[in-house]
């Protein structure tokens, strides 16, 4: 296919049943605003995308084999299991994924290859919301001409007289439509219920009316072509005797680093007066992350597929070995974050940090099996994309609040004599799912500690404990999470895992 030319193969399903496909996306939203507005969103969220995905299947055509049906069926259920779980950011847009894949998957005859995949994807989750204006005004059944509009004039003017008539005649008429609240049914129009339903329609169309279009675009993506067969890159700048040079010191400078880690971190030296293991830690953690993402840019630009410094055998062993340090790096970031949360308590962001050093890591190791085995960018940017899918399916049922909650307690110097002293109102920030860590942290109290602040963390906990109650009082609501939730607090207090915790009064 000549490169300087973009073709584009469009694949119109039905034209003429854009009218049918309007009532069905309408239908849909008003599924929604059932199911969403004014409402806490859980267990409805995996109805609605159930549902949609149903709706999607049914009024489009299927392209797809038994072993494609299976794998799409699989990241469905994956993705709507999360928010079955428990709703948050996480769940609900790796449920929209996967919604999004399985449809692409099922129904696009074009999919093969990764630019196709995420050109699907795209289409449907952002450039798909915006083109249902156009899809109707393509629609010859829906063209809103003059003509069109004035045959309806008069026979609704006529109807509306007479059935002001009719009612003057009939009683029974007319009671009917004093029995017509206009003013309420106004009263329930709102511009925020209007925005709800317009954003989703807009969201609900591309699903309902699939149209898949596949581009052959010039150039590149993410390396999927074969690359110059020459460095074309000038060799005093970037060639490989700079590359080499620039190896040779940077594997010079990250031993250093690494030298003083293993002293300080893993040997535990003293330091320099005037510096705590704390602000080693704190001060080192996040800058050598970025540190680890410039030197991993620094490898994908140097060992380009089919450049001369990817030839070079010594070039090949001084990136490994740098790779390696740099790996090394994270590692010693994630054990300087250690130490920090056991001085500083556990929080959401530096949970999140301890998953960002293990997503940089497996990225650096992906990088040496694609020099190592001779993969092209496509396959590391596949590679990459699965980690971090594979990632976010776990983290979406982990339940965070639960874990820094229960950390936090364990080694507060409450509970285990060493630490700080626990941050309770951080701790009933965390939500319902702290409850069980707070029943720990008050049975473990000591007698010398005030009443008052007792009885405010229990009486905070109460709070946790009715607005968890009240939530679960909606099935829209429902969540795995919180029904475990609800069956340990119907149990006396009884942790997630079925050991027992204490409660508030167990001892004084």
């Amino acid at each position: 296919m000549n490169s300087n030319a973009a073709t584009t193969l469009r694949l119109p399903i039905l034209l003429d049943s854009i009218p049918r496909k309007l009532v069905i996306a309408f239908a849909a939203t008003a599924f929604a605003d059932w199911l969403f507005y004014d409402q806490k969103p859980g267990l409805s969220v995996a109805v609605f995308f159930g549902v949609l995905t149903a709706l999607s299947l049914l009024t489009n055509p299927l392209h797809a084999g038994l072993r494609k049906s299976l794998l799409a069926a699989s990241v469905l259920l994956t993705g709507l299991a999360s928010v079955v779980e428990e709703f948050n950011i996480l769940s609900a847009t790796l449920s929209g994924l996967a919604v999004a894949v399985a449809i692409s998957s099922l129904t696009n005859p074009l999919m093969d290859g990764l630019r196709e995949r995420y050109v699907a994807v795209q289409d449907l989750l952002l450039t798909g919301p915006f083109r249902i204006f156009a899809d109707i005004a393509q629609s010859p059944k829906l063209s809103l001409t003059l003509k069109h509009f004035t045959v309806w004039v008069v026979p609704l003017l006529l109807s509306c007289v007479f059935l002001i008539l009719f009612s003057s005649a009939n009683p029974l008429i007319e009671n009917w439509l004093n029995a017509i609240d206009l003013k309420a049914f106004l009263a329930r129009l709102s511009v925020a219920r209007l925005l709800f339903w317009s954003v989703t329609l807009c969201v609900v169309w591309p699903f309902v009316y699939l149209k898949w279009v596949c581009r052959s675009l010039p150039g590149t993506w993410m390396g999927e072509t074969e690359p110059p067969p020459a460095d074309t890159a000038p060799s005093e700048l970037f060639g490989a005797a700079a590359i080499l040079r620039s190896l040779l010191l940077f594997n010079l400078l990250f031993a250093v680093q690494t030298g003083l880690d293993v002293v300080y971190l893993w040997g535990g030296a003293a330091l320099p007066d005037g510096l705590t293991y704390a602000a080693y830690a704190h001060r080192g953690a996040y800058p050598l992350i970025v540190t680890a993402l410039l030197a991993a840019g620094f490898v994908l630009a140097a060992m380009r597929p089919g450049g001369p410094a990817e030839r070079m055998p010594v070039i090949r062993v001084l990136v490994f070995l740098w790779i390696a340090q740099n790996v090394m790096l994270v590692v010693s970031s994630m054990l300087r974050l250690d130490l920090y949360v056991q001085i500083y308590s556990l929080t959401w962001w530096r949970v999140a940090a301890f998953i960002w050093m293990l997503l940089v890591a497996a990225g650096l190791v992906l990088i040496v099996a694609r020099i190592a085995l001779d993969r092209s960018n496509a396959w590391l940017v596949q590679m990459n994309l699965a980690t971090l899918a594979l990632t976010a399916c776990i983290c979406a049922f982990v339940n965070f609040p639960y874990m820094i909650a229960s950390y936090n307690v364990d080694h507060s110097k409450e509970v285990s004599g060493n630490g700080q002293v626990l941050d309770a109102s951080y701790l009933v920030g965390l939500g319902p799912q702290a409850v069980p860590a707070i029943d720990r942290y008050l049975a473990a109290l000591p007698n010398g500690v005030s009443l008052l602040d007792r009885g405010q963390l229990a009486w905070n906990r109460d709070q946790l404990i009715k607005r968890q109650l009240a939530e679960l009082d909606s099935w829209r609501a429902w969540s795995f999470r919180g029904y475990r939730l609800k069956q340990y607090v119907a149990a006396g207090g009884r942790s997630p895992d079925g050991s027992p915790a204490a409660r508030k009064g167990d001892k004084d």
